[in-house]
């Protein structure tokens, strides 16, 4: 992988508070419902030891809370002492009655990065909602929305990984004027305005997948019900990365 300024591994934090932007357009159309303002989002501490077992509530319920969950269970699943939570009977049980999840991840359909397996989730800890690329469209959106409004999610992590085809297809069809078969197109017109054209080669691929990232989650952040939320404390909207080689999942800032 190609290390670009500023774009170095970092432990999953929470972002700085974004301004509350007006004239978007309001997700789904048909509106799930707005948020009260409250107070606002906290810092992480360090990470426990490997293998350390969940203490405190069942499921995180704070933005700061849900990443450091998340920053645990990725440094189990990189050192192979995965804790495989809520996997037993018990579990399967409580989880008829209902859905407590404590994070929402927007990852790409890539085989190699399934979130409840890189986080070291089990069952009702994660919903993942997975697209080419982390592409939007309003299908992706009002899952989003529903796991926000509804469930009352707290964390929604925009995951990008390295390696990614969806973003090369993309970069591929911007540079040589080709139009990808089928729908694939769609997808490589929402990565385009991503690409980073300060790089060539494999550095403008990775580029891009940093920079798509980023944009996605800007977009996300941007819609106004979600936006409230985080300008009041109760939800956090990142960005991060996975990499393949390392196993690393790094917050982007």
């Amino acid at each position: 992988m190609t290390s670009h300024p500023g774009d170095g591994p970092t432990a999953l934090s929470l972002p700085a508070p974004l301004p509350s932007p007006r004239g978007r357009r309001v997700l789904l159309r048909a509106a799930l419902g707005g948020a009260a303002a409250l107070g606002a989002g906290a810092g992480l501490a360090p990470a426990p030891a490997v293998g350390a077992p969940r203490s405190g509530p069942r499921r995180p319920t704070t933005p700061a809370a849900a990443l450091r969950e998340l920053a645990h269970g990725n440094r189990r699943w990189r050192a192979l002492h995965q804790a495989h939570p809520h996997e037993g009977a018990a579990d399967r049980t409580a989880a008829v009655s209902g859905q407590h999840p404590f994070a929402l991840i927007l990852g790409c359909i890539d085989s190699r990065v399934p979130p409840e397996l890189i986080f070291d989730q089990g069952l009702g800890d994660l919903m993942t909602v997975r697209s080419a690329g982390q592409v939007l469209d309003e299908a992706v959106l009002g899952s989003v929305a529903y796991g926000v409004l509804e469930l009352g999610i707290p964390l929604v992590m925009v995951l990008g990984h390295q390696s990614c085809g969806a973003v090369a297809a993309a970069v591929h069809a911007d540079e040589t004027g080709g139009r990808p078969p089928a729908h694939i197109d769609y997808i490589a017109e929402r990565i385009r305005p991503a690409i980073d054209h300060g790089h060539t080669g494999t550095a403008r691929i990775d580029a891009t997948i940093t920079a798509n990232v980023r944009h996605v989650r800007a977009q996300l952040a941007a819609e106004p019900d979600l936006a409230a939320r985080v300008e009041a404390g109760r939800l956090a909207v990142v960005g991060a990365r996975y990499e393949l080689g390392t196993q690393l999942a790094h917050r982007l800032a």
